[in-house]
């Protein structure tokens, strides 16, 4: 298994106690894709920012690449094992394309060539936009560059939070399968939210967040 999380909770405490979280379990195998599914505040962020090390549960254990989650392991486990797509790009403006896709390198202070980008970015479509500010970049090459970002250190796993929410409905589509098929021939594991029914539907396994619980959806 890529991931198991068993038995994680979560509360918020402030401006009054809000049970965001309430005993989800949740496992998944290498090379396998799961859907996201809830309205708006029912927590779908929430629980990929604790299965993405970003945010700690209240109880619960987490298990990634077969490495026990710790408070002091979570950020080495991050940086190597774990891709994230945002529905905001969270690209840095003023770098340039390639830059930002070779950033998760630099931090780990691992080597990465020119070429690796370029061919990072070409698997996206857009190796004739590697050195383009991202700010002069339109919204869905903002988010095929950070679709290339997420892949740069070979991770095991990608987390993608709505990943189409702030694209319009054709870069939107075009977004969606590019990531799947990118998850699909690099042998990734994807976990994403999303309320796109029809990006749902191309993940293998499909699950419901209500009142706290996740509910496989047949």
């Amino acid at each position: 298994m890529i991931l198991v999380a068993k038995n994680l909770k979560k509360t918020y405490r402030t401006p009054q106690p809000v049970e965001v979280l309430s005993d989800v379990s949740l496992s998944l195998e290498r090379g396998a894709s799961i859907a996201i599914c809830g309205r708006s505040g029912e927590g779908k962020t929430t629980l990929l920012h604790i299965l993405g090390t970003l945010e700690s549960p209240d109880s619960g254990v987490l298990e990634i690449a077969g490495t026990l989650s710790t408070r002091s392991l979570a950020p080495s486990l991050r940086r190597r094992s774990i891709g994230f797509v945002f529905q905001s790009f969270n690209l840095l403006e003023d770098f340039t394309a390639l830059e930002n896709v070779l950033m998760p390198a630099k931090i780990l202070r691992h080597f990465a060539s020119r070429k690796e980008g370029i061919e990072l970015l070409a698997s996206v479509g857009l190796a004739h936009r590697a050195d383009f500010p991202a700010k002069l970049l339109s919204g869905g090459e903002r988010q095929r560059v950070a679709i290339a970002r997420a892949l740069c250190n070979d991770p095991s796993l990608i987390l993608a939070d709505e990943p189409s929410g702030n694209l319009d409905a054709a870069n939107a589509l075009a977004v969606g399968d590019l990531l799947l098929s990118l998850v699909r021939e690099r042998n990734k594991s994807l976990i994403l939210a999303t309320h796109d029914t029809r990006l749902a539907s191309l993940c293998q396994t499909t699950y419901h967040l209500a009142a706290g619980k996740l509910y496989p959806i047949a």
